[in-house]
Formats: structure tokens, C-alpha cells, sequence
């Protein structure tokens, strides 16, 4: 099983440091090595918040998630998106910001350490989101009850979430943004941008989510007229495939699934420039980090961890609201790397704990309830 999910991460581990002592030699070596275990312990919580969106799709889908999806997260958020990001704010054509990332690295982190404040508004105000709409939905099974409870009851008022996220962008814009930090230690104003950035990630997590929950609340109605289909296709001879009919819900919450991982990826692509500014080193780096994260989602999933330890959830949605105020908070200020991982793993490892010692109350509780009937029926001489 182990092999079976995290083989091609293995292989892709080789490739990527044998790619890095042959490009940098021994020292590159052990920057792609860092970089690598940098994007995965930043990036737990991505795999338990992704495996609670991947254990609603089939086989298949999972399987696009593992190929298609890495090359997007990959190729496109650890090795294009930097670029992008350059392109964009420096005003620069892409073969003229390649050239940058490539022969002036220097110059290309200043660029990227100024853009700073627009990423870390847009992926702080989709994290954010994902973490308000999480702590304000009414579940069965609470972690914290005591903070849960009460926000569940809250979450009842229509728009609760946006109009929280907006007033924390505008805090946000108002301090934050108007000491940003750039490079060389400088402050500037950047109030407008944080602002229209924010704006722009919120309005992605409501585009791209409400179409994933849309088609989510969808998928039940799915699987029973893919049911209905495949009896009725029997019949006449020609059987119906399976993903055709489950696959407009599956793209949609595919396509949440990559955006979810590129908003988590901001935080690891920014850190990754105090280690390197190096674009190849880094994508080597972080993109052998994102196949583990990826393989870590389908063993969670194929494990059922999350059935069984089920306050991970919770500890990865709390992580993300951490994350989410992290991003926010970095416009002016320089937090380690270390003190954002860590944050994550902490809540994490709480969540498991709870779980933990959960199924041990109910083990012992339905043991017994056992031990009870097995009395009742000697007393009663059954």
C-alpha cells in the first residue's frame, strides 16, 4: 500500500536530487533536500483538507489528481507561478522574466519580495474563507465544543463569512498594507493593492467553491442516474461509463482541489526565497515536497484516517485560519518559515491526539456496555 501510493514520489525524490548534484553539486543537493522537507511540513494540512474533498471522488479521479494535478502543482504554481509573478508586477514580457529568474536572481527575489503583499492578500483572503465557512457550519462531531457550539449557531446568518473576511481585508488594507515590506528593508504604501488582491482571491473562493459545492450536492443525484443508466445499458448491450457520469462533479471539485493547492502553495514559495533564489533549485525542491503532499492526500483517503481520527479535520481547518492571518500579517512583517510550519503541526498533532484519545473512551465504553450484556444474560440464565 505504501509503495503502491508513495512510488512515484520515491522516484521523483531520486530524480530531483541526482537532477540537483549534477545542476549545483553537493551544496545544491542539500538546499533541493531542505526545500523539500520545508513544502511538506507546510503543506500537511493541505494533504488532510484535500483528502476530505478527494474521498468524494472515484478511483479515476483520484488518479488525475495524482497525474494531471501534479503537473499543474508542479509546473504551474512552483516553477510558472513565480515567473507570473514577476511578469506581472514588474510589467515585464515572460521571455524577458524567465531570462530575470534565470541570470539575475537577485534582482528577480527583489521583484517577487515586492509582490509580496498582492500574494499574501490573495491567499490569505481564500484561505480565510475556507477556515470561516469550515467554523461556522453546524457538524455532528465538534473538536472544540466549547468555541465550536456557538460559532456553529452564528453561522446561520446569511453571508456571515464574507462580510468577517472583508472587515479583516480592510483592517488589513489600513495597517498592514500601509507599512508593506519590500526589499532592502524598505516600507510603502500598499493599501490598494491588498485591497484589490484580496478582493480578487475572495471572489475566486466564491466562484470556484460555489461550483464545487454546487456540483457536490449534485453528486448523490449523480450516482443514482449513473445507476439507473448502467441497468438500463445493460440491458440493451452497451454498458455506460461510470466517470462520464460522475464527471462534471468530479472536474468542479478537481478544480477547487488545484486552487486550494495554490493558494496553500503561497506561503511555501515565498518562504522557499530565504533558503534560494535559484528557480531551478526551488522548483526541484518544492516540487518533490508536492508529491509527497499528494501522495500523503490518496493515503489518507485509501486508509480512511479521516474516518477514524476524525478531529484531523478540524485541526487542519484551524491550521488554515492560522495560515490565512499568517499570509496577512507578513505584508509588513517577516515571520520564519520555521513559526508557520510549526503552527500547523502543533494544531495537527492536537487534532490526532483528540482523536486518539476519543476512540480509546468509546473503546472502553462499548467494552463496557459488553461486559454489562454479558451479565444480564448469566443473571437471567440465557
Amino acid at each position: 500500500m505504501v509503495l503502491k501510493t508513495f512510488g512515484w514520489s520515491f522516484a521523483v525524490t531520486a530524480l530531483g536530487l541526482v537532477a540537483a548534484v549534477l545542476f549545483g553539486g553537493w551544496e545544491a543537493f542539500g538546499i533541493v533536500a531542505i526545500l523539500s522537507v520545508l513544502e511538506i511540513s507546510l503543506s500537511f494540512d493541505n494533504a488532510v483538507v484535500n483528502a476530505g474533498i478527494l474521498k468524494k471522488m472515484n478511483a479515476f479521479w483520484q488518479k488525475i489528481f495524482l497525474t494531471v494535478g501534479i503537473l499543474i502543482a508542479v509546473f504551474g504554481m512552483r516553477l510558472v507561478f513565480p515567473v507570473v509573478i514577476v511578469a506581472i508586477s514588474a510589467q515585464l514580457g515572460p521571455i524577458e522574466a524567465v531570462n530575470l529568474a534565470l541570470n539575475d536572481q537577485d534582482r528577480y527575489q527583489e521583484l517577487v519580495t515586492d509582490a509580496h503583499p498582492a500574494i499574501a492578500a490573495f491567499g490569505g483572503m481564500f484561505l480565510l474563507m475556507i477556515f470561516l465557512d469550515f467554523i461556522f457550519e453546524d457538524r455532528d462531531i465538534k473538536w472544540l465544543s466549547w468555541l465550536e457550539r456557538p460559532l456553529a449557531k452564528l453561522g446561520k446568518v446569511d453571508m456571515l463569512s464574507v462580510c468577517i473576511a472583508l472587515i479583516v481585508l480592510l483592517v488589513s488594507a489600513m495597517t498592514f498594507a500601509t507599512k508593506a515590506h519590500q526589499h532592502g528593508g524598505a516600507h510603502v504604501d500598499k493599501a490598494e493593492t491588498v485591497l484589490l488582491s484580496g478582493i480578487a482571491g475572495l471572489i475566486t473562493y466564491m466562484i470556484v467553491g460555489g461550483l464545487s459545492g454546487y456540483f457536490e450536492d449534485k453528486l448523490e443525484e449523480e450516482e443514482e442516474r449513473e445507476h439507473e443508466a448502467e441497468e438500463e445499458a445493460e440491458r440493451s448491450g452497451k454498458p455506460r461509463s461510470a466517470v462520464a457520469m460522475a464527471g462534471k462533479a468530479a472536474f468542479f471539485m478537481f478544480l477547487y482541489l488545484e486552487v486550494l493547492d495554490a493558494s496553500f502553495s503561497f506561503d511555501g514559495v515565498i518562504g522557499a526565497f530565504a533558503i534560494t533564489n535559484d528557480i531551478v533549485l526551488m522548483a526541484l525542491g518544492l516540487g518533490i515536497g508536492a508529491m509527497y503532499v499528494r501522495s500523503l492526500t490518496v493515503y489518507l483517503v485509501r486508509q480512511g484516517t479521516l474516518d477514524e481520527y476524525v478531529y484531523l479535520e478540524h485541526g487542519a481547518h484551524y491550521a488554515i485560519g492560522a495560515l490565512a492571518m499568517i499570509l496577512l500579517v507578513t505584508i509588513q512583517y517577516e515571520i520564519p518559515e520555521l513559526v508557520t510550519g510549526s503552527i500547523g503541526v502543533i494544531l495537527i498533532g492536537w487534532s490526532f491526539w483528540s482523536s486518539v484519545r476519543r476512540n480509546r473512551v468509546l473503546a472502553a465504553a462499548e467494552g463496557k456496555a459488553e461486559t454489562s450484556d454479558e451479565k444480564t444474560e448469566v443473571s437471567s440464565g440465557v
